[in-house]
This record gives structure tokens, C-alpha cells and sequence, in this order.
């Protein structure tokens, strides 16, 4: 075979090679950009390198696929469905401690469906490749609690993380289809009649204060007539001396 010709063969083939390479590397991505959703372009800024990030969320589905993740049966999603409208109550009056029993719920429900849960960063990396769209809101409710626990958490902030909580806890209750989202609305709307409830007591709050605040001017509006009178009186008593100075 002429010199030449076996070059251009070889070239060809090389070339051949390297597209498909490339093909294969773009499919693969874009699988990963698909299946991850806003965790691929976390993944990619946390560690400042899309082929590390691709490895990172390639090992995650390795180590998903290894576990034994199960349906809760329809008692146990009901008794969750309960603690959690519970738990829900309590925020009006005690948002640290609500939020954090939302934490500890939704850990509990992870660990009877089967997910790790010793460790909070393994914990989030493996429910990222289930549920993309809400694992950064789940590392950002448990920053939160994080922050409540040493006192630098405002009550806006437990009420963000207690709604990031939500929508993980409805994602593992009934992760597709209708009754997630019946669930999730009706999760949402006792979350909001309990925010009414509580901007009603802190309205009834105000109202008392300023009730209280009224009185209390009216209290002071009375002793200025009474040391009024007083000065009156004081003043009709030294006339007749001074006139018979």
C-alpha cells in the first residue's frame, strides 16, 4: 500500500476518533445538564471545572443506583402528612423550634425511604440526583437552621427555610403525578392560613399597644388639667395677699 494513502487512512480514522470522543462528551453532558437542572451549573461553579463537576455528578448517580430507595406505603405517608401540618402549626408561635422539627422530619422521612443520613453533605448530594430542583433550597434551609442555632437567624429567614423544607418533604412523600401537587397546594395553603393567623395575633398586638398607648396619653392629658387646676388655684390663693401688700 502506498506510503501516502496509509497516512490519509490513518488521519481519517484519528479524526474520526476524536469527533466521536467529542460527540459522546457533549451527549453525556447535556444528559447531566438534563437530569441535574440547576445542581449541574452549581456542581460546575463549586468546583470550578465542568469535566470535575461531570465526574462528580456521574459518581452521585454511580452511588444512587446502589441504593435501596423505597416508596413510603400510603399509613406512613398519611402519619408524615400529620406530624408535618403539626409541625406547621407551631410556627406562629415558635418558629426556631418549628423549623427545627421541619429538619428532623424531612431527615426521618429520607432514612425510612432508604437514604443515608449521617452525614448532611453526602445526605444533599445523594437526594440531589432524585430531586435536582430543590437540593440547593434544602442546603440553604439547613444553613439556616445552622444560623438559628447560634442565635443569627430572623424569623424571614425560618420562614424561607420552612418553606425550602416543604417542598423537599412533599417531594419525598410522592415524588410525580397529581397527588404531589394536591398535596404541596394543600401544604402551601395551611402554611398561609397560619401566616394570616399569626400577622392576625401580631395586628391584635398592635391594636392592644396602641389601645394601651391611648390610655396612657389620655392618663397623661388628665394629670396636665389636674396640675393645671392646681397652678390656678395656687394663683386665685396669693392674689388677696398680694393685694393686701
Amino acid at each position: 500500500m502506498d506510503t501516502g494513502l496509509l497516512v490519509a487512512i490513518i488521519v481519517i480514522v484519528v479524526i474520526l476518533v476524536v469527533v466521536a470522543v467529542l460527540v459522546a462528551q457533549r451527549r453525556r453532558s447535556q444528559g447531566l445538564q438534563d437530569r441535574f437542572g440547576p445542581e449541574y451549573e452549581r456542581t460546575v461553579a463549586r468546583e470550578g471545572d465542568r469535566r470535575t463537576a461531570e465526574s462528580r455528578l456521574t459518581e452521585r448517580e454511580k452511588r444512587r443506583r446502589e441504593l435501596d430507595i423505597v416508596e413510603l406505603d400510603p399509613a406512613a405517608r398519611t402519619r408524615y402528612l400529620e406530624a408535618w401540618r403539626v409541625t406547621q402549626g407551631k410556627f406562629v408561635d415558635d418558629p426556631a423550634a418549628a423549623t427545627g422539627e421541619a429538619d428532623t422530619l424531612v431527615a426521618t422521612v429520607m432514612r425510612e425511604r432508604g437514604y443515608p443520613v449521617d452525614d448532611f453533605d453526602q445526605r444533599a448530594a445523594d437526594i440531589s440526583v432524585d430531586h435536582p430542583k430543590v437540593a440547593e433550597d434544602y442546603r440553604a434551609a439547613h444553613a439556616i437552621s445552622q444560623a438559628n442555632e447560634q442565635g443569627l437567624a430572623t424569623t424571614d429567614d425560618l420562614r424561607q427555610a420552612f418553606v425550602h423544607y416543604r417542598s423537599l418533604f412533599v417531594e419525598l412523600l410522592e415524588p410525580d403525578g397529581d397527588a404531589h401537587r394536591a398535596d404541596d397546594d394543600a401544604l402551601r395553603a395551611d402554611h398561609d392560613a397560619h401566616r394570616a393567623d399569626g400577622d392576625a395575633h401580631r395586628a391584635d398586638d398592635e391594636a392592644r399597644r396602641a389601645d394601651h398607648d391611648a390610655l396612657r396619653a389620655d392618663g397623661d392629658a388628665r394629670r396636665a388639667d389636674d396640675e393645671a387646676r392646681r397652678a390656678d388655684d395656687d394663683a386665685h390663693d396669693r392674689r388677696p395677699a398680694d393685694g393686701a401688700a
